[in-house]
């Protein structure tokens, strides 16, 4: 059964807090919030306290699935279960019973999209994820049409096959019967969030926040609603699509028995957004970039969207709970390959054995040798945008070993992440003056200390890294009144370690030259 979003706001009106109300609930003194930050390749669950802490955490990976080159999928049924399976861990771990969690937060991977059936619950194929370039050439098609400055003025977005629009649209026109049975009602759309919602709530609840929601191509970011003329650009029947909700606020409750105790559901974000949530950047001009799968920069622009002169994303940071429908605005910049490239490493060409191992590895040599490695297995984001670029690495010798090619996957990540810095400078027309960074690539030194070189700012580095699940608990708490409001959270913010830039301004600035020509070396590579 469907549930709609009006009935569920007028219910919730008069008793949810704002960001900047009073608490609603008299929380106890060992009380917990719930995160489940379902990411691209594992799922994690993580147990916050009052102060932020984390108490307990558990995480699975699950399969990718590569049909053909540059098709990324995920069974979204071992999705639910591994999402599941930890969260009933971390809970288990905390050694609380259900009776202390007072809520649960969701994050996820953003874009990645999928299509079930209503009736059962299954889905009816698997879900194309957002580094799957298969609708590369439809997006090719709608930019020679001339919708790209419309598209843009409408969602903040370009025109690419990373997002969920396209996506939806190539399962409707190729799972047989689909578009007809979506037409009916009979199918539901979700990105990776209104999924777990759906199960959460055995299917009483199709849901979204209008974080994921802007990311679909899809959404007016002016009206903050679905938009009519995209809906028939891209050819997707209103009746396939979730509910937009808020960020912050009680949706629904969580089936007992998949806890033993039926939990608020209380707050949603995409995995970056909720990343720029959980570093506290709730000022105009703060930034932060996210070391995960791939590496994503935002920063905050207040309460207005601005257009992006520089080819960034403009995205809806998070919107306020019901009768506080403040919506904080976001300009962002998406490398696709940051801590997959590691993997790639690890997994594909196997030169290291674990993830960490790259850090010992990229430091036996003292530089690359002029060995670039440009990691584009899934295209170019932020600035270039070229769907068609594949990866490359140029620049080997007869000495070039295993080690310089280590040290080159490491300033990839800072490099790509330096272009979308200096883009994000000519938007914001100020200076960043330094930049908050987090996800599990943010232990390691050595690309830390990279990052500060090729950017020429200080990197800070929090002592909670996990802020992608933390900004899911933080959300999830405003609501239910764990936190009281937005000064509760930054004061809970502290700095474990601060790189500051060591590199000579003119070497800083022929690295980034040397890395653009390596760069134009992998573009257009797979154009037919």
């Amino acid at each position: 059964m469907r549930t709609r979003s009006a009935r569920r706001r007028g219910a919730q009106q008069d008793r949810l807090p704002g960001t900047r109300g009073k608490r609603c609930t008299t929380v106890a003194s060992m009380s917990y919030i719930l995160a489940l930050d379902q990411g691209t390749t594992s799922s994690r669950a993580i147990v916050f306290d009052q102060e932020g802490r984390v108490v307990s955490a558990a995480q699975r990976e699950f399969r990718q699935i590569f049909p053909q080159p540059g098709w990324v999928e995920h069974d979204a049924r071992e999705i639910w279960a591994t999402q599941h399976a930890v969260a009933l861990e971390a809970m288990e771990r905390s050694g609380a019973d259900g009776a202390a969690f007072v809520g649960l937060g969701i994050t996820n991977q953003r874009e990645t999209t999928l299509l079930w059936d209503r009736a059962t619950g299954h889905p009816i194929a698997h879900a194309i994820v957002w580094q799957d370039r298969r609708t590369a050439a439809r997006c090719d098609a709608l930019r020679r049409q001339g919708h790209a400055a419309r598209i843009q003025q409408k969602t903040g977005l370009v025109i690419d096959a990373y997002f969920a629009g396209t996506k939806l649209e190539w399962l409707l026109d190729h799972v047989p019967g689909a578009r007809e049975r979506a037409e009916q009602g009979d199918l539901a759309f979700g990105t990776i969030d209104s999924w777990l919602v759906w199960n959460l709530t055995g299917g009483r609840v199709h849901a979204t926040d209008a974080s994921n929601a802007s990311r679909t191509l899809l959404f007016n970011l002016h009206t903050q609603d679905w938009d009519d003329e995209l809906l028939a650009l891209l050819r997707v029947p209103r009746a396939v699509l979730p509910d937009v909700v808020p960020s912050s606020g009680v949706l629904a409750e969580t089936e007992s028995s998949l806890f033993g105790v039926a939990l608020p559901i209380a707050g949603i974000a995409g995995d970056q957004q909720a990343a720029t949530f959980g570093q506290a950047c709730f000022a105009p001009g703060m930034a932060k970039n996210t070391y995960g799968t791939g590496c994503f920069m935002l920063m905050n622009t207040g309460d207005r969207p601005v257009q992006s002169r520089n080819r960034l994303l403009t995205t809806v940071g998070w919107q306020g709970p019901p009768g506080q429908h403040r919506v904080a605005y976001c300009l962002e910049g998406s490398v696709f390959m940051a801590g997959a490239t590691v993997q790639w490493l690890r997994d594909g060409l196997q030169v290291i054995q674990s993830a960490p191992e790259v850090e010992s590895l990229a430091a036996q040599v003292d530089d690359t040798g002029d060995v670039y490695l440009v990691p584009a297995f899934a295209g170019l984001g932020t600035p270039d945008w070229d769907g068609y670029a594949r990866g490359t690495l140029v620049g080997m010798t007869r000495g070039t070993t295993r080690a310089h090619i280590a040290r080159a996957a490491l300033e990839a990540i800072a490099l790509q992440s330096a272009d979308v810095f200096a883009a994000m400078t000519r938007d914001a027309r100020i200076p960043l003056k330094e930049l908050r960074v987090d996800g599990g690539a943010s232990r390691n030194n050595l690309l830390m200390q990279m990052q500060a070189d090729f950017l020429g700012v200080p990197v800070v580095r929090p002592q909670v890294t996990e802020t992608t699940a933390l900004g899911a608990a933080y959300l999830a708490g405003l609501a239910t009144g764990f936190w009281r409001d937005a000064d509760q959270i930054s004061a809970q913010w502290q700095v474990d370690r601060r790189f500051e830039p060591r590199l000579a301004e003119a070497e800083r600035q022929a690295k980034l030259a040397r890395w653009r020509e390596a760069v134009e070396r992998a573009k257009g590579w797979a154009r037919p």
